[in-house]
């Protein structure tokens, strides 16, 4: 490891990846289906530390860190620091990692694909080696199929099985409101669920979006193509959206992912009064809001 590894704690926020459109446009002869997204990523999500140690370690907190194991070997932070070192041909970096885990594990916002690509970043930060743009989105690949979009936490679209990648319009000021039942809901069952794989792709997004109006307008006439099978695997998510479309201050509403979290749409005034009456409402569920970019 360098001699120059930072000594400081450096910390980031793991943003949530929300799919505010999801279009299934086929599926390959290995069995992985072919998607559009316009996916973004609010400032809502974990948070990522790292800081010198004796050894590479990893400690989880936060609401969720009963749900995950810090020791596993497929723990994705673990996979990434490891990985790292691998790409750099490097001795894995004696760090001491912190995970707060504030997002539902498993529930269609890209969490641990998010906290690993954070991770990548830190890493870079803190040791000084910095891979290649190739070796960098290959090592974030070989993670997860969400990985690399979570590499740039900004508006994008992806495309293919989500490794073709473009920078999406830049979103107008909005707040957005996530929900998720707290439902048990695998992917494998919502994409067995779904009856057509070969889906009209996406419309073409304009230049900009000008204000919370027009990125409605497109969205209006977009899909998320597993939010139906994934409301007949999970009655629950119907009643999250039935909840979002009944708030007048939500102007838009949709399932993210494969769910099981919906998302709502709002003015930036109002999204942390919605999170307060939703709390009220339902204090079963899980719920947070913040800007949308």
């Amino acid at each position: 490891m360098p001699d120059h590894l930072q000594t400081a704690v450096r910390a980031e926020l793991a943003r949530a990846k929300v799919n505010l459109a999801l279009h299934i446009t086929g599926q390959r002869n290995d069995g992985y289906h072919l998607l559009e997204s316009l996916v973004a990523f609010p400032q809502i999500g974990d948070r990522i530390a790292l800081e010198p140690s004796e050894k590479l370690e990893l400690d989880i907190d936060g609401p969720f860190a009963r749900e995950l194991d810090p020791a596993g070997d497929n723990n994705l932070v673990l996979r990434a620091v490891r990985g790292f070192a691998e790409k750099a041909k490097t001795d894995v970096p004696s760090v001491k990692i912190t995970l707060t885990k504030r997002l539902p594990v498993a529930s269609g916002i890209g969490g641990g694909s998010s906290d690993a690509a954070t991770t990548l970043r830190l890493l870079e930060d803190v040791t000084g080696i910095y891979l290649s743009g190739e070796d960098l989105h290959e090592l974030a690949a070989s993670l997860g199929a969400d990985v690399p979009v979570c590499l740039t936490p900004e508006p994008q679209v992806m495309r293919g099985i989500g490794d073709d990648l473009a920078a999406a319009p830049l979103l107008p000021d909005c707040g957005i409101v996530l929900v998720n039942p707290k439902a048990s809901l695998e992917t494998p069952d919502v994409f067995r669920a779904l009856d057509k794989k070969n889906n009209p792709q996406l419309a073409k997004m304009p230049d900009a979006f000008d204000d919370i109006a027009a990125l409605i307008a497109y969205l209006t006439n977009s899909r998320n193509d597993l939010q139906t099978p994934a409301m007949s695997v999970c009655g629950a998510i119907g009643e999250v959206l039935n909840f979002l479309q009944g708030d007048s201050r939500i102007l838009f509403s949709r399932m993210s992912g494969s769910g099981a979290t919906c998302f709502g749409l709002c003015a930036p005034t109002e999204m942390r009064a919605i999170e307060t009456d939703l709390r009220t409402a339902h204090p079963d569920w899980w719920i947070a809001s913040g800007p949308l970019s």
